[in-house]
């Protein structure tokens, strides 16, 4: 009974549902939302309902009101994305794509990297920064681990809070390399947040 699956590909409403049939429907629900269809309270209830779930059926009722193209369609994977910017701040939150390289070129401006909500679909990140003046924040769930011993600094503070004592699996890790003039980085590690 585990794999049964009707006819038509769908699995029966009363059938358990898995971690993966959990994680599949909140990366629907925080594109979803990437798009405008759903209101960032809209989607914490959704998302909470949704890794909650106990059967299929419970998870289904989560994406009926969502246009079927947005079902099952998984985020476009870039591998190099590129933030350019002059005395501004640059945010990436909530159900943005992690590339496989991301080119920060930063003059007297902020960018804040949060990966509690993101997709992650590789192993590894590799930000190539060119900052002066600034801060580079990245928010991390338990799972991301950050890595700035590459990073070239000139009269710039790197601060790392990291939770202690979790026994988690490294799903993501970030490699800091480049160079950082009058500026810092900022590793903060979230207790909640789930990466996917």
């Amino acid at each position: 009974m585990s794999g049964e699956v009707s006819r038509s590909g769908e699995k029966p409403p009363g059938l358990r549902a898995s971690h993966e049939d959990r994680d599949r429907v909140v990366d629907v629900l925080r594109v979803a939302a990437g798009d405008g269809r759903l209101t960032a309270d809209e989607l914490d209830e959704r998302v909470e309902a949704a890794l909650t779930a106990r059967t299929m059926g419970e998870l289904a009722v989560l994406t009926t009101d969502l246009p079927a193209e947005t079902v099952g369609v998984a985020p476009e994977v870039k591998d190099v994305v590129r933030i350019e910017q002059k005395g501004g701040s640059s945010r990436r939150a909530d159900g943005w794509t992690v590339p496989r390289r991301l080119e920060v070129d930063s003059e007297r401006g902020d960018v804040t990297l949060d990966f509690t909500g993101a997709v992650i679909a590789h192993d590894i990140l590799h930000i190539d920064l060119d900052m002066r003046g600034g801060a580079l924040r990245l928010l991390t769930p338990p799972g991301v681990v950050v890595d700035t011993d590459s990073l070239v600094t000139h009269y710039a503070k790197i601060k790392a809070r990291t939770g202690r004592g979790q026994d988690v699996p490294v799903v993501l890790r970030v490699v800091v390399e480049g160079r950082l003039s009058l500026g810092r980085v900022v590793v903060r590690q979230l207790r909640r947040g789930r990466c996917r």
